[in-house]
């Protein structure tokens, strides 16, 4: 049984590495990070701001919104996107699940004085 749970993690930390590996999509985060929920931002700001054709703009904003990491909200004719929260700390966890950090030991052997 922990078998199957340790391939599912694994499975989720992977999809979010993938989602979180382009570029653009960080810039995306980043942007939208700075944004408090009621100033979220639409496509066309968000394109505007980052240079991207706004096609692209919506596509990255498909694959944030399935992995969870953001949310829209419809305010008149647009969407108006902000990250969601939840999202943002399910991802901080599963990446310290795939990357767990160690104590550091007070052998005063760094990794670079291993590698010498």
């Amino acid at each position: 049984m922990t078998r199957k749970k340790e391939t599912i993690d694994i499975g989720k930390q992977a999809i979010l590495f993938s989602v979180l590996a382009d570029p653009t999509r960080l810039k995306l985060l980043n942007l939208l990070s700075q944004q408090q929920e009621p100033n979220a931002l639409c496509v066309n700001a968000l394109a505007y701001q980052l240079g991207v054709t706004q096609s692209a703009i919506s596509q990255h904003l498909r694959v944030l919104k399935s992995a969870g990491l953001v949310k829209g909200e419809r305010r008149g004719y647009r969407i108006h996107y902000f990250v969601s929260q939840e999202g943002v700390f399910q991802a901080q966890e599963q990446i310290s699940c795939a990357l767990p950090v160690k104590e550091k030991t007070d052998t005063g052997n760094s990794l670079g004085e291993a590698r010498k």
